[in-house]
């Protein structure tokens, strides 16, 4: 039940970054976002979740997970119901946002949880391997209930679906999950601020890059105050008695290979079922509900990874399954790239959709471990904090210069197809481009599935980049294989 209840916390919060997703075709027609801009959408909360992640995981080692946990999932669930009654843009996002603060409380302290709740050994591996499983298969889940609520009810229900869901939860909590020792300590709170800050900025710079070129003085205005914002956080980390990001982390080779890979394989993810949603119903034609279906398999696929994955890491350790795991993804990606107007869901989007799933399942369970491997109990919700927060910052740094490729590609094919519609059009259809600027199927169809390819070619070399990282920087030792194969997760 305490397993029930932690893995519960972790759904909702990791599908609530995809059930939106499923919703984004009629967020936008209802509140008037545009495509480029519609990425705030996922980036709102995976940014406050992500940048606010460390200061979660530290708030639940000093003041209590399990009290800390229940206050995050009230909070996530308030915003939640927020967001449903938005009736303007900024009400959605910044009800968003503060979704995402609720979720980078609750999240981190569900995984330290697990560490108190466990006993070292088999029942704390299964524990892991279950959270990794929900962690990557929550995407899939999520766009399928996503897809239900919009084709039956509406998009606003994709956000008040978690408030039932979240006080059930807080309710759950107090029986059947025991508080942690607090551990003496205080808040970083300008580490956790100025994190934040210059990711937003970093996101924003990439965001105008795509609507108003790299030349804006916005645009390089926002990268020159990204890069002084973060410059300042990694000053403020050192010279901190107690960071919120403790950079003797990073000091462990394995540990900052599997951050570096996280990174690069969470900004693929996002990307995987952004640009696929809008395919799917945008040049497809898929309904919500079809379109949440068809990514039900991506969920069967990750657990069937993970599974295999979590069975055969204390025989071969984690090495093999990141590097295998990294490739499979690279191939899902590539494979992506070939579609195009005519492309059929069987025939084009399935079969690499699961390879790439495949690959991610095997990641999850294999970066959770290594993560989280000899690390000192007292920091163990930091380093899961930081775990999850290279998630969501890579996440939504990574969907951000994705959607920079997809601007730039769409609005050169624009260029092109344009004239090319222009040719033939009637008098009617020319008036009404001139009133709305959108081009009607298959000319719309050609521009967005021209950026969506570009995106996928990113995407892919993002999971090479983490092939690469683990082929040449993760180094599993004897006595690693050791302790996995006694069953416990070592320093855990």
């Amino acid at each position: 039940m305490a397993l029930l209840v932690i893995a519960s916390c972790q759904l909702m919060v990791v599908l609530d970054i995809t059930i939106v997703n499923i919703a984004l075709p009629d967020i936008q027609r209802s509140l008037g976002f545009s495509t480029t801009s519609l990425s705030w959408v996922v980036n709102a909360y995976t940014l406050t979740f992500g940048g606010l992640l460390l200061l979660g995981g530290r708030v639940g080692d000093i003041l209590g997970r399990r009290r800390v946990f229940v206050f995050g999932v009230l909070l996530f669930a308030l915003a939640s119901l927020l967001g449903g009654l938005s009736q303007n843009d900024w009400q959605l996002l910044a009800a968003r946002a503060l979704q995402g603060v609720g979720g980078a409380i609750a999240s981190p302290t569900s995984l330290a949880l697990i560490s108190t709740t466990f006993a070292e050994g088999p029942a704390r591996n299964r524990a892991f391997g279950v959270f990794a499983a929900v962690s990557a298969g929550g995407g899939a889940i999520g766009l399928l209930a996503g897809g239900m609520l919009v084709e039956w009810l509406n998009w606003r229900w994709v956000l008040f679906v978690n408030v039932p869901i979240g006080l059930l939860i807080a309710l759950a909590t107090p029986r059947w999950i025991r508080e942690s020792e607090r551990h003496a300590g205080h808040f970083d709170l300008l580490g956790a601020l100025t994190s934040t800050a210059g990711m937003v900025l970093l996101v924003y710079g990439f965001i105008r890059a795509a609507q108003d070129g790299w030349r804006d003085a916005l645009t390089l205005g926002a990268f020159g105050a990204a890069v002084v914002i973060l410059v300042t956080f990694v000053l403020i980390e050192r010279r901190s008695p107690q960071p919120i990001t403790p950079l003797h982390m990073f000091a462990d080779r394995n540990r900052a290979g599997t951050y570096g890979m996280m990174l690069s394989l969470a900004a693929a993810i996002f990307g995987m079922f952004f640009f696929l949603t809008l395919f799917v119903q945008n040049v497809l034609d898929f309904s919500p509900l079809q379109a949440g279906l068809a990514f039900l398999p991506v969920s069967a696929v990750i657990a069937v990874g993970a599974g295999l994955a979590s069975q055969l890491l204390p025989r071969y350790g984690p090495k093999p399954f990141m590097v295998l795991g990294a490739l499979l993804a690279a191939v899902g990606l590539a494979w992506l790239t070939l579609t195009d107007i005519h492309s059929t869901y069987a025939g084009s989007i399935l079969g690499p959709m699961l390879v790439f799933s495949l690959g991610m399942g095997m990641e999850f369970v294999s970066l959770t471990l290594m993560a989280l491997s000899d690390v000192a109990a007292h920091e163990t919700g930091a380093a899961s904090g930081l775990l999850n927060a290279t998630q969501q910052v890579g996440g939504s740094l990574g969907l951000s210069i994705l959607v920079t490729m997809f601007g730039t590609a769409s609005n050169n094919e624009a260029e092109r197809q344009i004239p090319a519609f222009l040719a033939q059009a009637t008098p009617v259809e020319r008036l009404r481009f001139e009133r709305t600027g959108q081009l009607p199927p298959p000319w719309a169809d050609e521009i967005l599935t021209s950026g969506v390819s570009a995106a996928f070619i990113t995407a892919a070399i993002f999971t090479a980049v983490a092939a690469v990282i683990a082929l040449l920087v993760i180094q599993v030792r004897p006595s690693d294989l050791e302790r996995l194969q006694g069953g416990g997760i070592p320093g855990v």
